[in-house]
């Protein structure tokens, strides 16, 4: 199978710097920002109707920056829910973010401890669904990273804004959580996973974990979710190692 190509296609007349590397991330990631614009502003609104103040919301935003957590999270709040099942919850729901991380780590060995901290931070799905794009390009830039960062803050900060005007000017939205837009984010992600869809233990993977999230729906306190990200995660491992003897 071919390499993947920057979306962009940085220019091969002239070496690539870091500035048009971090322009190029930034320009290949801004269709995922648009998309990301409703989300964060229902999440400020929801937050704060859920009972966060605005300033612990946009704080939510800024240090956990973890789009689908944070609704888990906002929504258990409002159900009074213990802070260790929050916690625990959240963390099996971004435990993808670990094989994100594996597939990445070929790609960023050799960068300092200062590049490592902050992208390990911002790495979202989009932002790995854009920038994994780029590290597999069929060219040898030692400046990939900037690539990275262009589109790790263009998202980042996407999202504080929209964080905050939803905050701050969300009331003023009728309703914006009956837009169905719930139904959208899952169309989003799985327009992002089906591309990497490349072998059968992620298919296995996938299929398992969409089984289990659909039975496992009416469970308490988003524990579907948790149940849906551990059997997937599972039979992942298991099917690998079964193909992995065939």
């Amino acid at each position: 199978m071919p390499k993947a190509q920057p979306l962009s296609h940085l220019s091969q007349s002239r070496p690539a710097s870091p500035r048009t590397e971090f322009w190029a991330g930034a320009r290949d990631i801004f269709p995922l920002v648009v998309g990301a614009i409703p989300f964060g502003i229902i999440f400020g609104t929801l937050a704060v109707s859920s009972g966060l103040s605005v300033g612990g919301t946009l704080a939510m935003s800024a240090l956990v920056f973890a789009g689908s957590a944070q609704f888990i999270a906002v929504g258990m709040i409002a159900a009074k829910t213990g802070w260790l099942l929050i916690v625990l919850t959240t963390v099996v729901v971004n435990l993808r973010h670990l094989l994100y991380a594996v597939s990445l780590v070929p790609h960023v060995k050799r960068l300092s401890q200062r590049w490592k901290v902050p992208m390990a931070f911002w790495l979202t799905d989009e932002v790995f669904a854009v920038a994994i794009r780029r590290y597999e390009a069929d060219d040898f830039s030692p400046l990939k990273h900037w690539y990275y960062l262009g589109t790790a803050l263009a998202m980042y900060s996407n999202w504080l804004l929209c964080t905050l005007l939803g905050a701050t000017a969300g009331r003023l939205i009728p309703d914006a959580t009956s837009w169905g837009l719930d139904f959208a984010m899952s169309v989003t992600f799985i327009g992002m996973v089906i591309p990497y869809l490349r072998s059968r233990p992620m298919w296995v993977a996938v299929v398992i974990a969409g089984v289990v999230a659909v039975v496992a729906y009416p469970l308490p306190n988003k524990l579907g979710l948790m149940a849906a990200a551990i059997a997937g995660i599972t039979a992942g491992v298991l099917s690998e190692r079964t193909f992995s003897r065939v």
